[in-house]
């Protein structure tokens, strides 16, 4: 359904942090405001009508905080939804700070798009009901008003029926309704027809007929409430399921009011039903993305801590190094998938990515067809292309301008043939024992994938060949599990 655009102002004093979420957020329909700095979010505000502030914790002169502060200061902003993303580590003092200053969630970096467009989501769609609300409450209040003075000159009995329509709000998916305890009549205006799917034409409103279409394992609450007013209860509130004529389940929530007589004895009762199906789906929705964020944060974690466990190395610094490579390796095919929504990752684009940081015009050859990669085999597969990447800068054919690289690659019947071939660098020895890279590369490829990888050490240069199958389910043992690290030593080469 089309509905109003709220803003929703971006702060961040990085650009392309700043073109980072305007790409995961535009896909909500909303206008996106941007802001490079503090000052110019406070300029932004006096001028503009913001649903929801995103804003980062660490920027120059004034930081996340302290903007929080100085909106919450004004008046006009008070409720204004702030959320803060945070590229360090957020201590619990922090987060209490940020809270105290008004922050409604904080979200870490890196962002994850999904979870991040529906936060954004959630407080968008609020600000927006919460204005339409305002809107109707002040139009009901007007009708009332209006009504109001019409009647000052009327019998009780019509003030006494219109105190009742008052009760009915004909707004969203909501319906009211209106029961004679004394005659057993009914009233229902049209949201409350409109909510159960039946029409006023065809549906003789009455307990048998009402009790048809709730669920059966909430009929029991029909009944309660019932219960409760006959012992003295004046109100009651309770979730509940209808199911449709036409087979379609919903999800709603009542209130009821008891009207007595003087004697105390229920003589009305009257109440308003709000459909909250989309409510429902949207928190099973939510409970669904941070299961798999759970997930999916467990097997980054696993890979890091096996990358950590089994790096060995004879200086802190070359430690530090190796350990960063690795992990800046599974962040980038990380992003590469979050960008796909973890759909899958294009060969091409992760062997792109991988040379990168090198910077190398004119040595690298690369020749194959699109290849779409399934998400653990893209992450599996980017760490053993890093080990080829690193040994290559080091010891092979990247390590001089003289050296030339070729990576080509095929498929066919659902393998993926990879072959790696280096000339031009210094000579090449077979090394006397498998280092972390050499085996963490066979671990991955062969036991997590189950392919084969096989290596030809050339004088004129390192031959790799690797074998992928494309349709099998990696292993979802822990690379530290499938093998144990026993040396130091990485892809060796020695030049001549």
């Amino acid at each position: 359904m089309d509905h109003e655009k709220v803003n929703i102002l971006l702060v961040d004093d990085q650009p392309a942090k700043l073109l980072a979420y305007e790409v995961i957020l535009k896909d909500l329909g909303e206008n996106l405001v941007i802001a490079s700095s503090g000052r110019e979010a406070l300029e932004v505000l006096l001028k503009t009508e913001i649903a929801v502030i995103l804003v980062d914790v660490c920027m120059p002169e004034l930081d996340g905080f302290e903007l929080a502060a100085m909106i919450r200061e004004h008046p006009r902003f008070q409720k204004t939804a702030m959320i803060f993303i945070s590229a360090i580590q957020v201590s619990d003092i922090d987060r209490l700070r940020g809270y105290e200053m008004g922050a409604v969630d904080y979200v870490p970096v890196p962002v994850v798009p999904e979870v991040l467009r529906a936060k954004i989501k959630v407080f968008a769609e609020l600000y927006r009901k919460t204005r339409e609300l305002e809107r109707l409450n002040q139009e009901l209040e007007d009708r009332v008003r209006a009504r109001t003075a019409e009647l000052e000159n009327s019998t009780a009995k019509l003030r006494e029926s219109e105190q009742r329509r008052s009760m009915a709000i004909a707004a969203g998916k909501m319906g009211s309704w209106d029961w004679d305890w004394i005659s057993g009549d009914w009233m229902w205006d049209e949201g409350q027809y409109r909510i159960f799917g039946v029409s006023p034409e065809s549906f003789e409103v009455n307990p048998a007929n009402v009790q048809a279409l709730l669920h059966p394992d909430d009929v029991d609450q029909l009944r309660k409430a019932i219960a409760e007013f006959n012992r003295g209860t004046r109100a009651y509130e309770t979730e509940f399921r209808i199911m449709r004529p036409d087979g379609e389940v919903r999800w709603c929530v009542g209130t009821a009011a008891a009207t007595v007589d003087d004697s105390g004895r229920v003589v009305r009762v009257s109440g308003v039903t709000v459909d909250i199906t989309e409510r429902k789906r949207a928190e099973e929705r939510q409970n669904l993305l941070a299961r798999e964020v759970d997930h999916r944060a467990k097997n980054a974690l696993a890979l890091a801590q096996s990358i950590v466990r089994l790096t060995r190395a004879d200086e802190v610094k070359a430690y530090v190094n190796a350990v960063e490579g690795r992990i800046n390796a599974l962040a980038r095919v990380h992003t590469i998938l979050s960008l796909s929504s973890w759909q899958g990752a294009e060969l091409s684009r992760l062997i792109d990515e991988e040379l990168a940081p090198y910077s190398l015009g004119g040595q690298i050859i690369l020749a194959g067809p699109q290849v779409q990669l399934l998400p653990a085999t893209a992450q599996t597969l980017a760490l053993a292309l890093h080990e080829l990447f690193t040994n290559s800068a080091k010891y092979g054919a990247l390590s001089t301008r003289s050296g030339r690289l070729t990576i080509g690659w095929q498929v066919e019947d659902q393998l993926l043939t990879l072959s790696w071939e280096e000339s031009g660098g210094p000579l090449v020895m077979t090394p006397k024992s498998r280092g972390f890279g050499t085996r963490s590369l066979l671990a991955s490829v062969e036991s997590q994938l189950g392919g084969q990888a096989r290596f030809d050490w050339r004088a004129e240069g390192l031959l790799c060949r690797l074998e992928v199958p494309l349709t099998r389910k990696p292993a979802a043992t822990p690379l530290s599990e499938k093998f144990e690290d026993t040396g130091s030593a990485e892809l060796q080469r020695a030049s001549g």
